[in-house]
């Protein structure tokens, strides 16, 4: 036999869920200590050495630059190269959208049985506009936290397995 559950053990059961959801923990990890808490100098030997902080983005900010105009993040975060793919196929697909449209108005006009095809081509070429400017902010939005990350890491393949290797001064 069945047993049914009761609108009192539903509502508990979510009101439960809700309350593990919204714990928030008292502790921050390392990633989210605001930069003024960081040391601004590292001191090596004799010499002062200030970091560079003129290039540095803040994550959010880099996202919003980027979703709004693809590249414009990547470029803020010293990756000009990944900014210009991401500014070409802007370009690549708002144009195969304009003439995809175009070609829809063609059909239209001309009462061709191919206009289905050719709406649903619009779309497709649409979604790939969109998800470049989700992409491309995501991507800023990762950049931006990775500045700090050393660039001279290495991955070699090894004979038993990968290696990896980061400079030390």
């Amino acid at each position: 036999m069945r047993r049914t559950v009761g609108t009192l053990e539903r509502w508990t059961g979510s009101l439960l869920v809700a309350v593990l959801l919204t714990i928030v923990p008292s502790f921050h990890l390392s990633a989210q200590v605001p930069d003024t808490a960081r040391t601004p100098v590292v001191t090596t030997g004799a010499t002062v050495v200030v970091p560079d902080t003129a290039h540095r983005i803040r994550p959010m900010a880099a996202f919003w630059h980027s979703l709004l105009l693809p590249g414009w993040g990547q470029a803020e975060t010293g990756r000009p190269v990944t900014g210009g793919l991401f500014v070409a196929w802007e370009g690549v697909t708002a144009m195969m959208t304009l003439k995809a449209q175009q070609e829809t108005h063609y059909l239209k006009a001309s009462g061709s049985t191919n206009l289905g095809a050719k709406r649903q081509e619009v779309q497709d070429w649409l979604v790939l506009w969109i998800f470049n400017h989700l992409f491309a902010g995501a991507e800023a939005f990762v950049s931006a936290h990775l500045q700090d990350f050393p660039r001279e890491l290495e991955v070699r393949a090894l004979p038993h397995g990968v290696g990896i290797s980061v400079p030390v001064p």
